[in-house]
């Protein structure tokens, strides 16, 4: 009994510190979610936490000073004498607060303590990152004025075109190396997975420049075949050793079966191989679409930084140099990157784990 115990103890303290990590994690995304519906002016006025309902300073009443009052000496209000400052930033008394609502026509709000929400969402944010169009945008004063869009969606359309073959490609080939390393026999074969699985500890900006040297020469800089060929030949490596691990675990009494029968390797590469190796498959091409779509040093070396070949990581950091200030832009934009990701994963997450686990336990 005191082993049971012990064990559901250490059960909960992990569940808790378990809860308390993907909290940590959700809050932020939580808020970069509603952030990217807000209005301009709200964002800039409050928090975006204020969308729930919370205690907050509600008007009840206006009070008119009068028109010869002087606002650079103290301030006469109801008997009591206050500063310009202090009505600015707003002063409590006797549970109410003071603030000026127009310090010109010398009119100030009488504001007291409430339940409120702030929910004014929009889909401007949106439009307007994905757009390279103009918009009017209100601020915070009521003033408007007029911006252009970042025209995200062609960066979006950029990184996809790369993403998928850069993702396909390596995975395809590297299925093919870790059949080939598991179970089939040539000369060098131990000396070529181990120089492999070496090339896994070499940092990738070791190559970009001798890389970059033979794409100039080749005249594949600047072309998306160039982005595919170096994020396939960064990514072949990891991938091939993963898929070599689960392949390498399948029952050597199917392919003795399909040998028998008459079968080539092709055949039973594309006929068991494959099918068997779904939940692998689909493991690390998440891994490797990751990689690629948020990908900024990798494009930006062999696809140049112009906006008409410009993926999102690029047209991101451009935005945070250029316009910080914009917080609907840049929450729009960052949650714009995050949806393939999450998409991504969301379909393939139930081979996630298995593609994982596979080849760690031989059975």
């Amino acid at each position: 009994m005191a082993a049971k115990s012990r064990r559901r103890g250490s059960k909960t303290v992990v569940n808790i510190v378990l809860g308390i990590i993907c909290l940590i994690w959700l809050i932020p995304t939580l808020g970069l979610f509603i952030s990217s519906f807000r209005p301009a002016a709200d964002i800039l006025q409050s928090g975006w936490w204020k969308v729930f309902p919370h205690q907050g300073w509600q008007t009840k009443d206006t009070l008119t000073l009068p028109k010869e009052t002087d606002l650079r000496e103290p301030i006469q209000v109801d008997g009591r004498t206050f500063s310009d400052e202090q009505l600015k930033a707003g002063v409590v008394v006797d549970g109410q607060r003071l603030q000026w609502e127009n310090r010109r026509a010398r009119t100030l709000n009488v504001q007291e303590r409430g339940w409120e929400a702030l929910p004014n969402f929009t889909l401007d944010n949106y439009r307007n990152v994905l757009s390279g169009k103009e918009y009017k945008l209100k601020q915070a004063d009521g003033s408007e004025t007029i911006q252009k869009g970042t025209g995200l969606s062609q960066a979006f359309l950029n990184t996809l075109t790369i993403a998928v073959p850069a993702t396909v490609i390596p995975v395809l080939i590297a299925s093919f190396a870790a059949y080939a390393f598991a179970w089939l026999r040539f000369p060098g074969r131990k000396t070529l997975f181990v120089a492999i699985i070496a090339l896994l500890v070499i940092p990738l900006q070791v190559a970009l420049i001798p890389v970059l040297k033979d794409y100039t020469a080749l005249g594949l800089n600047g072309s998306y075949l160039g982005i595919w060929l170096a994020h396939t030949a960064f990514g072949l490596p990891l991938v091939t050793y993963f898929m070599y691990n689960f392949i390498s675990q399948l029952p050597r009494d199917l392919f003795e079966s399909a040998f028998i029968d008459g079968a080539s390797h092709f055949t039973i590469f594309s006929r068991l191989i494959l099918p068997l190796s779904v939940p692998a498959l689909a493991s690390i091409g998440i891994f490797q679409f990751l990689w690629v779509w948020n990908d900024y040093l990798v494009s930006l070396i062999f696809i140049g930084n112009q906006p008409s070949v410009q993926v999102i990581s690029m047209k991101i950091a451009d935005l945070v140099g250029s316009r910080g200030s914009d917080w609907h832009l840049l929450t729009s934009a960052a949650f714009i990157s995050m949806l393939m990701p999450l998409t991504i994963f969301f379909l393939l997450q139930k081979y996630f784990v298995r593609g994982l686990m596979g080849g760690s336990v031989k059975g």
